[in-house]
């Protein structure tokens, strides 16, 4: 009996998801939320022990400045590379075959390897230049233990930018469980750590991060030589499909250079408040971290093969009817969502964070900050979508603009609402920037259709 009802669910599932582009979406978008969840489950247990061992205090300030530049780093040099060669290779493997694909994936490699290698080397010895810019407001001592944990992370931007571009060309081929569940490893690592090596206090958070970030790009090697794709950098010379990445990678990199900086100027602004500000801002961004990444990166993940299919089939009429279906399921999804978050911060914030160091002091600052962020949330998430269409039109030079946009908005509004707000100010102006970028965004897709 269990057998049969088995086969007829699976039977249900293949009817929903097979057949028109909506209904892939819907099945890949299906599929990588909900592994995402079991990741992000997994993360918030990480959370969880962290909060409890750390509280707000300096330790954690510490490691989430040393995290800060190996993370904005990734995100420009190996999340640029993703997003500027994906619609060009899934283009060429359509077009031209997989040998084809493969060789501007190995020439991407070697390309990427290179980069990688001098931002770590760059990000390592320049340390004592930047580090006390960012945390003015550190101590000797804290700024010197933030100097000790960046050593020891400073190999996950060569691992993890590594993970991004091997993840980005499992999904270009619609393998979307593995790459969404791969994330799995590293906060798993790190509660282990935290829970067995108590004596190495929050160095074990550090070792963690580092060890996760290994197994995490090993698993991804494995699939993709499953998939019969060579992982060996090989130069093929600067030919035209190069030239193409290389032409969407420029505008790709300023962008992302602007965009995350956002996130360094938040936290820079944070160090110079009163000590646990870092600390405070993290941990009111990552429960409303859980929706958001979950339902912007199922969406995305799953969309962004099928926006670069149809664009370079000239199909406008179905990007049309994808992005407003889409849309529109983003907002009746979403916000009801935030007004939860924002009703209930202060109840969340209390039976998910309050025990062992994490006090009842840091409750009311954490659930404002909490609240501020979840406005962002139906903002951010269409936004997501929009951008990632501009780019399968290969029009990146515009994110690069509203990247820029965004950045100044952001220092100018930080300043102002950290004056009347104080330390959630900072919430509050990263959920006006998104709004105002969506605006500008949708005002580009409007304008350039009109083309078409």
């Amino acid at each position: 009996m269990k057998s049969w009802q088995l086969h007829k669910l699976v039977s249900l599932w293949k009817q929903l998801t097979n057949g028109s582009i909506n209904r892939k979406i819907f099945g890949a978008a299906v599929t990588v939320g909900l592994w995402t969840a079991v990741v992000k489950m997994a993360s918030f247990g990480k959370e969880f022990i962290v909060a409890w061992r750390f509280g707000t205090g300096d330790d954690i300030d510490a490691f989430l400045i040393a995290l800060l530049v190996p993370s904005f780093l990734i995100n420009v040099v190996a999340g640029s590379f993703n997003a500027a060669m994906i619609p060009t290779y899934i283009r060429v493997r359509e077009q031209e075959g997989k040998e084809a694909a493969q060789r501007l994936f190995s020439g991407v490699m070697v390309w990427s390897l290179g980069l990688l290698a001098i931002a770590t080397f760059l990000m390592v010895v320049t340390a004592p230049f930047y580090l006390p810019l960012i945390a003015r407001g550190f101590s000797p001592e804290k700024l010197d233990l933030t100097y000790r944990l960046l050593w020891i992370i400073a190999p996950v931007l060569m691992v993890s930018g590594i993970q991004v571009i091997w993840g980005a060309v499992l999904n270009a081929g619609e393998r979307f469980a593995l790459a969404a569940l791969t994330p799995i490893i590293t906060p798993t690592c790190s509660a282990i750590l935290l829970l067995t090596c108590r004596s190495w206090g929050i160095f074990a958070l550090a070792t963690g991060l580092v060890c996760g970030a290994l197994l995490e790009m090993t698993l991804l090697g494995i699939a993709l030589k499953r998939q019969k794709i060579s992982l060996l950098p090989k130069w093929y010379g600067f030919d035209e499909r190069l030239r193409q990445v290389s032409g969407q990678y420029a505008p790709m990199i300023a962008g992302a250079f602007f965009m995350s900086s956002t996130t360094l100027v938040d936290q820079s602004m944070a160090a110079m408040l009163s000590p646990g500000s870092v600390a405070a801002l993290n941990y009111g961004s990552k429960v409303i971290a859980f929706p958001l990444g979950l339902t912007s990166t199922a969406l995305a993940t799953a969309i962004i093969p099928y926006f670069a299919k149809m664009v370079a089939c000239d199909d406008w009429a179905g990007v049309r009817d994808t992005l407003k279906r889409y849309i529109f399921l983003v907002f009746a999804v979403t916000i009801p969502l935030t007004l939860f978050f924002v009703f209930y911060s202060e109840t969340i914030i209390q039976v998910l964070l309050q025990r062992g160091s994490f006090t009842i002091e840091s409750v009311p600052v954490v659930a404002r900050i909490q609240a501020f962020y979840a406005c962002q949330i139906p903002f951010y998430v269409a936004g997501v979508l929009i951008a990632h269409l501009i780019l399968s039109l290969r029009k990146s030079y515009i994110l690069s603009w509203a990247a820029g946009f965004n950045l100044l908005t952001n220092i100018i509004l930080n300043y102002l609402f950290v004056q009347w707000f104080g330390l959630p100010g900072i919430a509050l102006s990263t959920t006006c920037v998104y709004i105002l970028s969506l605006l500008l965004l949708s005002l580009f897709l409007h304008h350039n259709w009109q083309n078409k």
